[in-house]
């Protein structure tokens, strides 16, 4: 069976392809699918290429699918990724670092993966120099998902802006975002949280030519209609999706539930 029979529908929000599948773990096979594809399609006209990648719950089936994978060009493939938790631990069980060693490189064998790192002194000028890093990559794919809040990356409504001039900056997490991060077993409480993230900004990622963008489970319903059905806007960050030339969104049932009675010929 192939996630062409698997999938239950497709629809367009503006530029911004939809596909919605039975379960979280089709809609991240379908999702990994689309990556190797471009994965391979680039190998063969570059010696090597960058990608980022998301971490966090929307990505777990994405990334289990991915790395099972056999022939994929991970030798030309630079990693990078999106967030990392300000003065978080790479021992502690939110660490993103931790996270991507676990779910990816640990399971493959890149050429090169460049981590984010969270507990150095200036998280500032680790951001500043991330940054440079990631622009002179040129990364051509992005696996991400989508926050409760709408937020890309750590770009939570307060902090996001569709026209930052950083590529990568340090920002104060939003309660919705801390609330996400507990309820989904992160950390013990909401209080245990990390109050601040270094994060790509948004017009880092809407740069990438290609954009993967897996969003299961009921948690992601609300936000899901808001990102098709709301007018673009920093108040719902993930709305910007829509302006982009080649992104589509990876749901479950469980993550469409909501999209019912909504006009898609806008």
């Amino acid at each position: 069976m192939t996630v062409e029979t698997l999938r239950i529908r497709q629809f367009k929000a503006g530029k911004l392809k939809f596909e919605i599948y039975p379960d979280s773990r089709a809609a991240g096979l379908a999702a990994a699918e689309a990556a190797a594809s471009v994965f391979r399609a680039l190998a063969e006209v570059r010696d090597s290429f960058a990608v980022i990648f998301a971490t966090g719950a929307s990505q777990i089936d994405t990334l289990a699918a991915l790395t099972s994978m056999q022939k994929l060009p991970w030798e030309k493939i630079s990693g990078f990724h999106m967030d990392e938790y300000v003065g978080v631990p790479i021992e502690h069980p939110a660490s993103f670092r931790r996270y991507l060693r676990e779910r990816l490189t640990g399971k493959v064998r890149m050429r090169e993966f460049h981590e984010i790192d969270g507990t150095a002194a200036d998280p500032e000028e680790a951001g500043r120099q991330y940054g440079e890093m990631l622009r002179a990559a040129n990364p051509q794919v992005c696996l991400l998902g989508v926050g409760e809040n709408g937020h890309l990356a750590f770009n939570d409504p307060d902090v996001a802006d569709f026209s930052d001039a950083m590529d990568v900056k340090t920002i104060v997490l939003d309660p919705v975002c801390r609330q996400q991060q507990a309820a989904e077993g992160w950390f013990p409480s909401v209080d245990d949280v990390a109050k601040s993230a270094i994060t790509l900004t948004i017009p880092t990622l809407m740069r990438v030519p290609k954009l993967i963008v897996s969003v299961p489970g009921s948690r992601k319903a609300a936000i899901v209609r808001r990102t098709v059905e709301e007018a673009i806007s920093t108040e719902c960050p993930a709305t910007i999706l829509r302006t982009h030339p080649d992104a589509t969104v990876y749901l479950d049932a469980k993550s469409a539930a909501e999209l019912e009675g909504i006009d898609f010929t806008r």
